[in-house]
C-alpha cells in the first residue's frame, strides 16, 4: 500500500508532523505501507492545482485543507486553514473521522499526537523528544532570543538545516531519521553536518544583513532582504537584534514567491494586541495570531513591498 504524505515544507513542525503521522500509520494501520513525501509551500494563487494526490491514500499535515476527494487524512493547527468558505464547509461535513483541525495548539505535531491518542488510542511517546521540540520551536517557546539564534541545541541546529536545505531528497531523509534516531544522533550524521556548515555560515551573515537593513520604530521592526538569497533566515534574529520590539515585518524573495513575514516577539516587554493571522488574511495570507505570512508571485515584489510597509505602519500606530 502506498501512502503519500504532504507536509509543510522547510518547517521543523511540518517534518515532525509527517514523522509522527507516519509512525502511527505504520504501527496502527498498515505495517507494509510504502511512504512517499512531498513538501508544500505557501505561494500566490490556488495551492493545490499541481498536487497530484496520487497515493492509494493521501495525507496532509501542517498545511491548508483541500476538498479533493482523494485526500483521506488531514491535520492542521493554523487559524487560516481553509482557502475558501466552501472548503471549510466541506471539512465540517466530513464524517470520515480522519480529518482534524484545532488552532489552539501551538504545533501541529503536538496536535496530531493528541488526536491519535484521543481518537485511535495510539501513544506517540516513542517520539517524545521530537514532539517536545516541535512544540517549542513552532510555539516560539525558547527561553530567550539567544537560545533561538545562537543554535546550541541539536534541535535548533536541525531547525536551521530544515529551513535552509532545498534538496527534497534530504528533507525526506530527515523525516525518516526523525522516526528512528534521537535528534543529537541525527545532527551527528555526516550528511547532516555537511548540510549544516554552509547554512550556519549563511546564518551568521544573515544576522549582519538584517542588522544593516532593519529599522525599529514604535515597537515594530521593518526590513527588506529581497536583494539577498535569504528566504530561509532565522525568524528570531530580528528580536535578537532589537529586543525592545513587539512586532516584525520582513520582505524576502525566492524563485517562486515574494514573501511578507509578519511576526511578534515572544519575549516582548509589551503585550501583543494585533491578530497577525487576521491581518495577513486581508491580503490573501494567513497563519496564527502571533505569526503570519503573505505570498505573492515573484514579479509582484513591488506590491509586496508596498503592502509590507502598510502593515508596518499599522502595527506602529495606535492598537
Amino acid at each position: 500500500m502506498r501512502l503519500k504524505v504532504y507536509f509543510h515544507n522547510n518547517c521543523f513542525d511540518g517534518l515532525a508532523s509527517a514523522a509522527v503521522f507516519s509512525n502511527f500509520y505504520r504501527s496502527a494501520i498498515q505495517k507494509s505501507v510504502q511512504f512517499e513525501y512531498e513538501g508544500l509551500a505557501h505561494r500566490a494563487g490556488e495551492l493545490f492545482l499541481d498536487v497530484g494526490f496520487n497515493g492509494e491514500e493521501n495525507a496532509i499535515v501542517d498545511f491548508k485543507y483541500s476538498s479533493d476527494p482523494r485526500l483521506t487524512w488531514w491535520f492542521d493547527h493554523h487559524q487560516s486553514a481553509f482557502l475558501s468558505r466552501g472548503d471549510e464547509a466541506h471539512f465540517r461535513a466530513d464524517t470520515s473521522g480522519r480529518k482534524f483541525h484545532d488552532p489552539t495548539f501551538r504545533s501541529c505535531t503536538k496536535f496530531i499526537t493528541s488526536m491519535l491518542d484521543e481518537h485511535f488510542n495510539f501513544s506517540s511517546s516513542r517520539l517524545e523528544e521530537l514532539i517536545r521540540w516541535a512544540d517549542i520551536i513552532d510555539g516560539a517557546q525558547f527561553q530567550d532570543a539567544r537560545a533561538a539564534v545562537e543554535l546550541r541545541e541539536p534541535a535548533i541546529r536541525l531547525m536551521m538545516v530544515i529551513e535552509g536545505v532545498q534538496d527534497a531528497c534530504l528533507i525526506r531523509r530527515l523525516i525518516e531519521q526523525f522516526q528512528e534516531k534521537p535528534l543529537e544522533d541525527i545532527m551527528a550524521l555526516d550528511w547532516v553536518g555537511e548540510a549544516f556548515r554552509p547554512l550556519y555560515d549563511r546564518h551568521r551573515q544573515s544576522i549582519d544583513i538584517i542588522r544593516r537593513q532593519a529599522e525599529c520604530a514604535d515597537g515594530t521592526i521593518y526590513f527588506d532582504v529581497s536583494e539577498y538569497s535569504m528566504e530561509g533566515y532565522n525568524k528570531f534574529v530580528p528580536y535578537y537584534l532589537f529586543p525592545q520590539a513587539t512586532y516584525c515585518v520582513g520582505v524576502s524573495l525566492s524563485s517562486f514567491r515574494a514573501k511578507i513575514s509578519v511576526g511578534s516577539n515572544p519575549w516582548s516587554p509589551r503585550p501583543h494586541t494585533h491578530n497577525l493571522a487576521a491581518l495577513c488574511e486581508r491580503y490573501g495570507g494567513g497563519g496564527h495570531p502571533a505569526v503570519g505570512a503573505i505570498s505573492f508571485a515573484p514579479e509582484k515584489l513591488p506590491e509586496a513591498k508596498r503592502i509590507a510597509q502598510d502593515i508596518a505602519r499599522e502595527l506602529r500606530g495606535p492598537s
